[in-house]
């Protein structure tokens, strides 16, 4: 298990297209859900995402937009279009709400689909459940693009096929192309040139930190200590502990305490009915009060206050 795998797993795409949208101008789409995260893509034409606070950002074919809320964005022929934006959520933009030609999980062209104007955009939007997840988030800025041409063209293929028919299933294999689609898109942006990574993805490249942060997310409640580390990877205590603090910014078994207590985090929300203790060996602590302190030192807060507080939370969440 690799560190961007682990931080990804929770976000997957579950009946959460918006659908396909073929639009002659003007239009303006305002998506009001504020998802944690959108992903836009163009099969044909161009627009602009304006993101709520944020310059606009120019989306021509086969380019790919992922937008982090929770902030809203509005998706525009041209920016200062006077079309009136149509509020967008997981209903939105059918023909009797404004003529845009849009499904749920598949695509009407009709008339519009003869326009050499048209613009047919798609549109998934991603639930974030949990804090392993939102990790991620907060590596990603409010905005991202790749242009077209990269590793994700030949799953646009698929999707451009598949959103253009009606079969059963549909759902389920668009659900599946869309978190291929995201993991494309998110790999060709950590790697671009002259970007700025978050630590963990660029030292998962390194042949020593890589494997270690790959035990570390595969075991995470091993006795690990820096020694055992060290031994798994084949150097020495001080070269891992020096190359691991260098890479990823802090040390290996600091790592391992906050990733730990982010697993933590979600257990005692998921697990209602576990105890403390029993969450606490979970994560590799054996006695509850050492793993409370833990807790607390790195979230700021108890377990039970953080349980407490995120129970009552969840509902406004969902």
């Amino acid at each position: 298990m690799d560190a961007f795998s682990d931080l990804i797993r929770g976000v997957r795409a579950h009946g959460s297209l918006f659908g396909s949208s073929t639009l002659s101008p003007p239009w303006a789409l305002h998506f009001v859900d504020g998802a944690p995260l959108t992903l836009c893509t163009v099969l044909t034409g161009a627009g602009w995402i304006v993101p709520e606070g944020h310059p606009p950002e120019p989306l021509r074919a086969r380019e790919t937009v992922v937008v982090r809320g929770p902030a809203t964005f509005t998706f525009v022929d041209e920016v200062g279009t006077l079309a009136e934006p149509i509020a967008c959520g997981e209903h939105c933009a059918v023909p009797e709400q404004g003529g845009t030609r849009h499904r749920l999980g598949w695509n009407d062209c009709g008339d519009a689909g003869a326009d050499r104007d048209a613009t047919t955009l798609i549109v998934g939007a991603y639930p974030v459940r949990g804090e392993i997840s939102r990790r991620l988030l907060d590596a990603l800025p409010v905005v991202l693009r790749v242009d077209a041409g990269g590793p994700a063209d030949p799953v646009l293929d698929h999707l451009a096929a598949e959103v253009a028919v009606d079969a059963p299933g549909q759902q389920v294999v668009l659900d599946r192309l869309l978190d291929w689609m995201l993991v494309c898109t998110l790999r060709e942006w950590f790697d671009r040139p002259g970007g700025e990574p978050p630590a963990w993805w660029a030292a998962q490249r390194d042949p020593v930190v890589g494997h270690a942060l790959r035990l570390l997310h595969a075991e995470p409640a091993a006795p690990w200590t820096v020694a055992a580390l060290a031994e798994r990877t084949g150097v020495s205590r001080s070269t891992l502990a020096k190359r691991f603090t260098d890479l990823v910014g802090e040390p290996p078994l600091a790592y391992l305490t906050r990733w730990r207590m982010t697993l933590a985090a979600d257990l005692l929300v998921e697990r209602e009915s576990a105890t403390i203790a029993e969450v606490a060996r979970a994560v590799g602590y054996a006695d509850p009060f050492g793993f409370s302190a833990a807790f607390k030192r790195v979230r700021g807060t108890n377990p039970s206050r953080f349980r407490r507080t995120a129970t009552t939370a969840s509902p406004a969440r969902a």
